[in-house]
């Protein structure tokens, strides 16, 4: 269905909303600070700054939380490795103390030549049948010789390959702590400039909505109308329980790397609102993207994924109206969001 949304804000009206909010909300703040070069910033360029910081942290955080499921995709190879490796060394002992076996009787009956243990025989004939049984247990021993050699083979490539996934699980966590502290040192600087405001300050921050958005009833999270005509609009019963989910979401608070229940980041509560629907969502916003049809803004319906930032490094689910529902920084929690707010990128229809 062609979704009906407002006309579309110019990203400046957006930033001029969030500096007259912040400018009527208490006069300018003088401070000295590492986080920009201007040592008295007003609170709307402490906004800008702070909002430039989250963008930076979610990026991050998305890489992070790519790199932490690559990380568990490894572990799990490598543990599946280990314990293949594990079952294959303990067939080839058994194999090897079998043949170890026969190697040992045979030293030990090895004395005689054929010809003289024939000639000696009190029963030839007897000898011969068991001659003959010994050469086909031969065969059989030859067989067994060859399989273990097969085996030794296959748990030294096992081994290898355990290896290669070691190195790749350590580049992986190595690569994770990377992210992780580039998360924490952003969200860090954020709130450092942040706690820079006044109470009135910080409050017209909050309510002028995430990332520069216009203030206004619809980005203002936690109010949960036209849920009913939301869903009544999805395109099939399995989008309806993804934008029910989101909706269920409003309020709870904005964590990253969180997938729910309590707590979320943007692609976590995506993904957690088709995982309520069935519907397995890879993890991170550069993948999800990809994860079913791309859908043009105009054609827009319940229970689409909606991608912002040249980076899709977030994302939200569409509930109709021009409006999604998302997780959008640290302090905001859940909340409903016009998607006109934030740099268009795409959407997909997931099913």
């Amino acid at each position: 269905m062609a979704a009906h949304r407002r006309p579309r804000q110019h990203p400046q009206a957006g930033r001029a909303a969030v500096a007259l909010a912040l400018a009527g909300a208490a006069t300018a703040t003088a401070f000295g600070g590492a986080a920009h070069a201007d040592p008295r910033l007003g609170p709307a360029r402490v906004g800008a700054e702070a909002d430039r910081l989250y963008r930076q942290a979610e990026e991050a955080a998305e890489k992070y939380n790519g790199a932490k499921e690559a990380a568990e995709t490894a572990r799990a190879e490598l543990d599946a490795l280990r314990d293949e490796a594990a079952r294959r060394t303990a067939r080839l002992n058994t194999a090897r103390d079998a043949l170890g076996s026969v190697a040992t009787d045979q030293y030990r009956g090895g004395g005689l030549g054929p010809t003289a243990r024939l000639a000696l025989s009190g029963d030839p004939g007897a000898y011969l049948r068991g001659a003959a049984l010994a050469e086909r247990v031969g065969d059989r021993q030859a067989a067994a010789v060859r399989t273990v050699r097969s085996q030794v083979t296959e748990l030294a490539r096992l081994r290898a390959e355990a290896t290669g996934r070691l190195r790749d699980l350590t580049a992986r966590q190595a690569e994770l702590a990377r992210h992780k502290a580039t998360v924490r040192d952003r969200l860090a600087a954020a709130e450092k400039l942040l706690a820079r405001l006044t109470t009135a300050e910080r409050a017209a921050y909050d309510a002028a909505g995430d990332r520069g958005g216009a203030s206004g009833p619809a980005t203002r999270g936690g109010t949960r109308d036209a849920a009913p005509g939301a869903v009544a609009g999805a395109p099939n019963p399995r989008a309806a329980q993804a934008v029910a989910y989101a909706y269920g979401a409003l309020g709870k608070p904005y964590v990253w790397g969180a997938t729910g229940p309590s707590a979320f980041d943007c692609s976590g509560l995506t993904q957690a609102a088709w995982r309520s629907a069935g519907v397995s969502l890879p993890r991170t916003t550069y993948s999800q993207i990809d994860a079913g049809r791309r859908v043009s803004r105009s054609a827009l319906a319940p229970g689409d994924l909606v991608f912002f930032y040249s980076g899709v490094s977030h994302v939200g689910l569409y509930i109709g109206d021009g409006r999604m529902i998302h997780a959008p920084r640290p302090g905001a929690p859940v909340r409903i969001a016009p998607i006109d707010e934030m740099p268009w990128a795409g959407a997909t229809r997931v099913a």
